[in-house]
Parts: C-alpha cells; structure tokens; sequence
C-alpha cells in the first residue's frame, strides 16, 4: 500500500478540486474491520450542500458506522456522492459534483489517494487489473483510468450523446447507458477502447447488468410528462451481448418509474425498484403480479442483494432531507433490521471475506 497521504496534501488537492467545500480539517477515529463482513452505503446528500457520507454495516453484528469517511480521514467526502466499488482491498468512491475519486482502504477507510481530473463522475469500471473506465455525467467522455498509478491515461469520445452512466461487461464487449435524456446504449470494444456500436432501447435506460447466458439487461424509466425527450411506457430489454440484437421486451404501465435493476450472484434473477420491490427470472415473459416487498409510505432510493444468502437491502431516502434508513430483508423478504444511514442513501458495495 503507499504510504499515508498526509493532512496538509489531502487538503491541498481539495482546494484544488472544490474551493468553496467545507472539506475540513474534522476530528478523527481508528478503525479496524479486517476480520468483517460489510456493506458500504453510499449517502448522496443534497446536490450543493457537501453533505455527502459514507456509512459502513457490520453484517455479522448488525452494527452502522455512519460518517465513516470523516471520521476516519477529518475531512468531508463532498457533494453528492454516486457510488463505490471494492477491488483487491481498496474502495473508489466517485463523488459526482466535487469531480473527483476517492481511494480508501476498506478496513479502516483511510485514504489512499485522490483521483482527480474529472468533470462530473459516475461510476467506475474495472476491465481489467490495469485499466478501468470511469463513466461521467457532463464530459462527453468516458475515462480510461490506470488503476495502478491512479491516473488517468486517456479518454473515449461520446461528445454525439454526451453522458454515460453505469457500465456492464461481456468477454471484451463493454457497454454504457446513455441515461440523461438519451435512449443509446454505446458498445465498447475494450481491447482498443473504441466505441463500434449503439443500441436504441427506450427512453432514459437507467440500469443494466449483465446475466449468466450472456445477455444484457436494460431498464428504462420512460422519462416524465413534460420531459423535453418525450414521455413513453418504461421497458425492460433483453439484449444478446454478442451480436447486440434486442431479444425480447417486457413492458410497464406508462406512469411507472422502474429504477435501479440488481441481479443476484447465480446471475438468473434480477430486482429492481417500482415504488415496490420486485424481482423477476431471466426467464419470465411478463411482469410479476405481485411485489416482494411491497411500498409503506416509502421512498425507496436503493437496492442491493447479498452474493452470500440473497439477503435484500433496501434503502428508503424517506424525504430526500432528513436521513435515510436502509432495511435488510432475509431471501424470505422477512425485515430482520432497520438501519440508520445518511442523507439519499442510494448505492451499496458489500466487502465480504
């Protein structure tokens, strides 16, 4: 691991990438998950606010450490956090609106080096041990990172449709979703970093994962009445990874606003979010008729199921202001614990043994 960056570095690079964030110096705490099964949750926050955190649950314990970042590090995360994503021991945590990445030991959380560069990023995607994409909301590029000198060392033009969100892989294929007011899906091919292909599925395809027959799953949420790209039923695609052919189409009612599909680790069952929580077969042809976990007054904002047991954890942003919670559910959909987290929680990574 490289050594400790030191306090003054930290804040140095941070004036740099946002002046006006109230970033620190906080006061600190130790931390030692080495022997832990967790989960990280990412809490947005409000778009300008810089109220973005980072909480970790002790699975085993049913224990939240909220605020982990700051509390581990004595400086902010930033404005709106978007995600995380674990790799051989080190978490990347994108933090959309400051522009910039953060890598932290996933034991103690303590920093190991800021990524910076970015416009506006969203998600990060490792191809490979030595290259990663990272997806952006505005800079009309997808980033080609060096995940061993933590720079960024090229870039992937989509200047024609601007910003790319989360990303899926298949053999050398890569592919991305054109989610902000778009209806692409660009195909990469990651052995030269180039783009080959697009896919039109419907409107604002704002998830996708990849199943265990290779095919890709898109969800689009039909955009909203008054949208200048247009209002239309939201979809699921199926779409064969290999020759980019639309398999199959399963439709929603129009005023649906289906969000954040999930696939489980056997890869043959995928989750998502319809004001209720629904999950689906690869197999199916229609829609279920019934949730499986059904909406209580609820906002529900996030989604994740253990590799493990097939746990679920949902997170509920309740008004977008207070602090949210996050209720996990055993593969029986039977709540075993309610979680305190932070402001729109909204991402999960799980850090397992």
């Amino acid at each position: 691991m490289k050594k400790k960056l030191t306090h003054i570095s930290i804040l140095t690079i941070l004036l740099i990438v946002e002046s006006c964030m109230d970033y620190g110096p906080k006061s600190e705490s130790d931390f030692n998950y080495y022997d832990s099964n967790g989960l990280f949750i990412v809490n947005e926050g409000n778009f300008m606010y810089g109220n973005a955190s980072l909480s970790y649950y002790d699975i085993n314990k049913k224990r939240v450490e909220n605020e982990i970042f700051v509390r581990a590090n004595g400086i902010k995360l930033g404005d709106v956090a978007q995600s995380i994503t674990v790799r051989n021991g080190i978490g990347y945590v994108v933090v959309n609106n400051s522009g910039v990445i953060f890598t932290i030991d996933v034991n103690t959380f303590k920093i190991i080096d800021i990524i910076t560069g970015f416009i506006s990023p969203r998600h990060i995607h490792f191809v490979n041990d030595n290259k990663a994409y990272v997806t952006d909301l505005y800079g009309s590029k997808i980033y080609i990172l060096n995940p061993v000198t933590k720079k960024i060392s090229g870039s992937i033009d989509v200047s024609t449709h601007n910003s790319t969100e989360q990303i899926a892989q298949s053999g050398k294929y890569v592919f991305t979703n054109c989610w902000s007011y778009d209806n692409k899906i660009f195909v990469i091919d990651s052995e030269n970093d180039i783009i080959i292909d697009s896919i039109t599925v419907g409107i604002q395809p704002n998830s996708m994962v990849i199943d265990k027959n290779g095919k890709l799953w898109v969800l689009t949420d039909g955009g909203y009445q008054g949208n200048p790209y247009g209002h239309e039923i939201p979809s699921l695609f199926c779409i064969n990874a290999s020759d980019f052919k639309i398999e199959k189409k399963i439709d929603f009612e129009l005023n649906d606003s289906p969000s954040k599909l999930i696939i489980n680790s056997s890869l043959d069952t995928l989750y998502f979010i319809n004001k209720s929580i629904w999950k689906i077969s690869i197999d199916a042809a229609k829609l279920p008729d019934v949730p499986i976990i059904p909406y209580k007054g609820t906002t529900y904002y996030g989604l994740a199921v253990s590799p493990e047991n097939s746990e679920i954890y949902v997170a509920d942003a309740v008004d977008y202001v207070q602090n949210g919670k996050i209720y996990r559910y055993t593969a029986q959909y039977v709540c075993i614990d309610t979680i305190n987290a932070g402001v729109c929680p909204s991402n999960f990574c799980f850090k397992l043994k």
